[in-house]
């Protein structure tokens, strides 16, 4: 029988929780991050089902130990993940496709219906949120801050959900204009879109003083769907341990490469590494704005202002995700990430000493490229192997070629981002204006439905007050 795992905050004083409660909160009451209170390691159910089994069964085995022990049964969690991944386009769902002849290999996470990688979790998570709550008799308002990817497929997944209503924050004129219609164009009455005026940083800080606004917080009960919550971390996790059986059955190292903003995505890879998975080498992608490869580098995180770049997914100082690894580097101090994470707030620069720091670089590398170096990297990957990348798949591409240590490991490149939701990017670097499948081709007809609201969050909560439709 599995033993279910509890979770703990990163900053060390909120409550011990079950996953039920986990996903439901969101971000712990002490203003942490949820990780397991120990790592689950993968074993035969996972390294030795026989040959390419289908993504869903295999997703089943890697989430169930994280999921065991609440509501949702093995049964209700094979069924959840079946549904989740019956729509994608491509039959293996995340397809590993071979770039030349170097080993370096395309993870294409863009198959989901808002051609993204966060597709992979929130069609899981929005069917778990549904299935919680639903046994609870309860509803949640979903608040999340979105640089571009997150908010269309959280909203898809919560679309029309009769237990949920779901407001998104976005940086107005700062997500491509695809991004921005996949959100605005869903008439469903429990979405909400919000252009706040501000960066994506500015939005991620309106979420978080939602959620440690205690009194307002469980007035509403509130919860998130962004990298915040555990859930969407740990069904990132499920297509990295796909990637090394593929490539190595589990025994054989595998390195990857990784566009980078918030820092969800590269965590989920450190997870799998984490649960016994060979990960040789990560590389973290950035564009121009660069705090965590300059962290990297020289020792020290210093935030400076967000540079708007054509990877607006990426355009991100305050990368929330790095919590959980600094947990991790503190040797699950949450005391000491908590007058960190204060000390980094209150001065914008924040270092770690030496062996947290020599941990660090013994997994992790960095590469970061401006705006031009990424369209030559998506001009050339074009011209030499026929392929169309977007730009933040590209940044993932050009990290692993800078970064890569170990030429006879497997190195595994993030497609992030289907080309056709940058098409301007991709078409100016490339000559080649990608086209949006089918099932969205009139989305530029359809129309929009948003509000815009000052960076304010007194005029935020006002709004997510008057749209929730939680008893109070």
């Amino acid at each position: 029988m599995t033993e279910p795992v509890s979770y703990v905050s990163t900053r060390g004083t909120a409550p011990e929780l079950g996953f039920d409660d986990v996903l439901l909160s969101g971000l712990a009451r002490d203003g942490g991050l949820y990780v397991p209170d120990a790592w689950p390691q993968l074993g035969p159910d996972v390294w030795g089902l026989a040959g390419d089994v289908p993504y869903a069964t295999l997703a089943a085995e890697v989430l169930w130990p994280f999921v065991a022990g609440g509501s949702v049964t093995r049964d209700d969690l094979d069924r959840m993940c079946a549904d989740a991944y019956a729509s994608f386009r491509h039959p293996g769902v995340v397809p590993l496709v071979p770039l030349g002849d170097d080993g370096t290999w395309l993870l294409e996470l863009f198959h989901g219906p808002t051609l993204a990688f966060k597709d992979l979790a929130l069609q899981l998570v929005g069917r778990l949120f549904d299935h919680v709550l639903s046994a609870r008799g309860e509803r949640l308002t979903i608040v999340g801050a979105t640089s571009g990817d997150t908010g269309s497929a959280a909203i898809e997944a919560c679309r029309d959900r009769e237990s949920l209503d779901i407001v998104i924050l976005h940086p107005a004129g700062r997500v491509s204009e695809v991004q921005r219609r996949q959100m605005t164009t869903v008439t469903a009455p429990n979405v909400h879109n919000v252009a706040v005026d501000g960066d994506f940083d500015d939005c991620q800080d309106l979420v978080k003083a939602m959620f440690n606004d205690i009194a307002f917080r469980d007035r509403l009960r509130l919860s998130a769907v962004n990298s915040i919550n555990w859930a969407r971390i740990v069904t990132q996790v499920v297509y990295y341990v796909a990637a090394v059986r593929r490539l190595g059955g589990g025994a054989d190292p595998v390195a990857f490469a990784v566009p980078t903003g918030n820092f969800g995505n590269v965590f989920a890879a450190y997870a799998a590494s984490r649960m016994g998975a060979p990960v040789d080498q990560l590389v973290i992608g950035s564009n121009t704005n660069d705090i965590l490869h300059r962290f990297l580098q020289r020792g020290d995180m210093e935030m400076r202002e967000v540079v708007p770049t054509t990877s607006p997914s990426m355009d991100i100082q305050v990368s929330s995700n790095f919590e959980r690894l600094l947990f991790e580097l503190d040797e699950r101090n949450g005391h000491l990430v908590a007058a960190q994470l204060s000390q980094f707030r209150a001065t914008g620069s924040m270092s770690l000493h030496a062996t947290a720091m020599n941990e660090l670089r013994s997994l992790f590398d960095s590469a970061r490229f401006d705006d031009g170096e990424v369209a030559a990297c998506m001009k050339d990957v074009h011209e030499r192997h026929g392929v169309v990348l977007d730009p933040h798949s590209a940044i993932g591409l050009a990290a692993a070629r800078e970064a890569r240590l170990n030429p006879d490991v497997p190195m595994v490149v993030a497609a992030t981002a289907h080309p056709a939701k940058f098409p301007d990017a991709v078409e100016a670097a490339t000559g080649v204006r990608p086209g949006l499948p089918e099932h969205l081709a009139d989305l530029f007809e359809r129309p929009e439905r948003l509000v815009s609201l000052p960076n304010d969050l007194a005029a935020v909560q006002s709004f997510v007050s008057d749209v929730s439709r939680v008893p109070v």
